[in-house]
């Protein structure tokens, strides 16, 4: 009997790792997860560490017969990594790699692209990724793709939970001390971290005596204010709303598709959220300015979307790709 070539399809998030090994017939034959893919601050090697502890995992809860690690070797490796913002450092992770053997075959990406993949009907559309960060990337019927360097405020992005809670922050202590107006605010920010002011907050910032990173903790109680009728908190939504609807507007605009309908994937956990005020005002924005947009919200876990893609690289029919959708998409 032939064997069946393998794919080694890797999601990098923020929070965690996540592979599939997937046969070229869309049969899921072992995953595996570890923790966060940081190169930016732990380093390539270190990052790509996690993926391997993940194979392992994965390998390791193989059913006996069917290890997805014959010859230690993958066919294909499809890896969607956070952290892969600029071609630079998405051929540094491949180099990684190709040098532990994972297989002559690789390609890495953002993964950003593995969301467009795994909500789009297609290998084509626009995605826009809203989570702890904000990013988009565009790719025409023709393969011409439209991203950006997604390095946050320095090129130009704005929101994400991380976005709009630093900015909550700065509202906040601006109402506090005078500066701005009166907001709800400031009382969720002294709740949600037990101080008596939002400088005090802001000083344990400053001295390291609270990770910053812990901020996005205050993004749904912006969401909540603005939803109270709280004015600043109201513009953040609003803001973000706008955010999202340029990013997929100009990527749609850079490949031509402004007048073809395309699906426009929304993912990440503030997107996903289906918000009753942020959604609204995106079926308005994109109603207004991409009416031929489709907007579909992922609802699915992108690493359905690294296995389709590396599916498709080995030519796999779609009756393999339907089987590997109805892995992940049953109930």
């Amino acid at each position: 009997m032939e064997r069946r070539r393998l794919v080694l399809a890797v999601d990098g998030g923020n929070s965690k790792t996540d592979v599939a090994v997937v046969a070229d017939d869309g049969e899921v034959l072992a995953t595996g997860r570890s923790g966060p893919f940081a190169p930016q601050s732990d380093g390539v090697a270190a990052a790509v560490d996690e993926v391997e502890k993940a194979v392992h995992q994965a390998v390791a809860g193989a059913s006996p017969g069917e290890s997805p690690l014959v010859d230690a070797r993958f066919d294909h490796v499809a890896a969607y990594l956070a952290g892969a913002d600029l071609p630079v450092e998405e051929e540094a992770l491949a180099r990684e790699f190709a040098a532990r053997g994972f297989g002559p075959d690789i390609v890495v990406r953002n993964d950003t692209f593995a969301v467009l993949r795994a909500g789009a009907s297609a290998p084509w559309g626009v995605a826009v990724v809203c989570g702890a960060g904000i990013n988009a990337v565009g790719v025409s019927p023709t393969g011409e793709v439209a991203r950006f360097p997604a390095l946050g405020r320095l090129s130009g992005d704005w929101g994400g939970g991380l976005g709009v809670a630093e900015e909550a922050l700065w509202h906040a202590i601006r109402a506090e001390d005078g500066r701005g107006p009166s907001t709800a605010l400031t009382t969720l920010v002294k709740a949600h971290f037990g101080t008596a002011t939002v400088a005090d907050l802001v000083l344990a910032l400053h001295f390291g005596h609270l990770d910053a990173d812990r901020l996005h903790e205050l993004t749904p109680g912006v969401f909540a204010a603005a939803a109270d009728g709280d004015a600043v908190a109201l513009s953040l939504v609003e803001r973000q709303a706008e955010e999202v609807t340029v990013l997929a507007e100009v990527c749609l605009r850079r490949l031509n598709l402004l007048e073809t309908p395309t699906e426009v994937v929304l993912g990440g956990g503030i997107l996903t959220a289906r918000d009753p005020l942020l959604t609204p005002l995106l079926d308005s924005a994109f109603a207004d300015r991409a009416p031929r947009a489709k907007l579909i919200v992922a609802d699915v876990p992108p690493i359905i979307g690294a296995a389709l893609n590396g599916l498709e690289h080995l030519g796999a029919t779609e009756a393999a790709k339907a089987r590997l959708r109805a892995r992940y998409e049953r109930p």
